[in-house]
């Protein structure tokens, strides 16, 4: 199994806390969602929003994620002032804009940049569900597309933290032509010799599952992440039949095999470091043969 390849650290990264507050409601105590505990705030920050009783993962925004991933100081974000338009002169969409830029501090919902993990160097997409439930329009595709050829050029690994309900109703066609777009960018990036890294996180559902999000040389998944295309209840219809519980969790895809690993937000910056250097110029290329996963290498 992949998971035994890779070492335990007991090493955390810092969640910057002004930006955290935006993800966890005011006051000194929360309850979780999941089992119901109460806890101290500062105490679920400084397990970077995991509950310690159950395991359940709360949502983190772009900016905190970019923050818990990169060394300090290393990130350099792209295409900031990349904003999407009303094409289709879909009503009061400009105005639910307007509304998510001022709730995330994005002007879209995806962060694209560059940074390094442990000193290696890596170009980064990392959706945000708070902005239009991470739907993937033009501006979104776009923004991939770039950090990708980005990447082609510099030679550098990608990554992709995907959180999406997936493509954008208010975009039409446009959007779903984002599937394609960003795919061919991914397609040409592998041919070059490139790594790419995928992290689904919850929700990764729709045009998004159905592009890059399944396409990494490494898929992996947050615990408890719903992954899928179409809802469960469109599936359960068309085939007339019950789905088991656990149905498009990601713990389900790794048991079918669609992922290869289901790694705890405290140990996958470790994971991703680990990955990175396996690949890096210079390294052996050393891998666990009981993964029976392929080594592609960085030209």
């Amino acid at each position: 199994m992949l998971k035994d390849f890779f070492v335990k650290k007991k090493k955390y990264a810092t969640v910057p806390s002004t930006r955290a507050k935006q993800e966890v409601p005011e006051g000194i105590v929360i309850k979780c969602p999941k089992c119901k505990k109460i806890m101290y705030v500062k105490e679920l920050e400084k397990h970077l929003y995991v509950c310690q009783s159950c395991g359940y993962h709360y949502p983190l925004s772009a900016y905190d994620r970019a923050g818990m991933l990169f060394d300090e100081g290393t990130f350099t974000e792209f295409d900031r002032d990349m904003i999407s338009e009303n094409p289709l002169h879909f009503p009061n969409y400009m105005d639910k804009l307007e509304k998510d830029k001022q709730k995330t501090n994005l002007n879209e919902a995806v962060l694209t940049g560059k940074g390094k993990i442990e000193g290696y160097e890596a170009a980064v997409a990392i959706m945000d569900k708070r902005f239009r439930m991470g739907s993937m329009g033009s501006v979104v595709g776009e923004k991939i597309t770039r950090m990708i050829e980005y990447a082609e050029k510099a030679g550098l690994p990608v990554i992709i933290f995907s959180a999406s309900g997936g493509a954008r109703m208010q975009e039409g066609m446009l959007s779903l032509m984002q599937m394609a777009k960003t795919s061919a960018a991914l397609k040409s990036f592998s041919d070059k010799g490139g790594l790419y890294i995928s992290v689904m996180t919850h929700p990764t559902t729709g045009g998004v599952s159905a592009s890059f999000a399944s396409l990494g040389d490494y898929n992996f998944a947050e615990p408890g992440a719903l992954i899928g295309f179409a809802g469960r209840r469109i599936i359960e219809q068309t085939i007339g039949e019950e789905l088991p519980d656990d149905f498009q969790t990601a713990e389900f895809l790794l048991k079918h095999g669609q992922l290869d690993q289901v790694v705890e937000r405290g140990e996958l910056r470790h994971v991703l470091q680990t990955v990175l250097s396996i690949h890096a110029e210079g390294s052996d290329g050393a891998w666990d043969p009981a993964s029976n996963l392929k080594n592609p290498s960085m030209n």
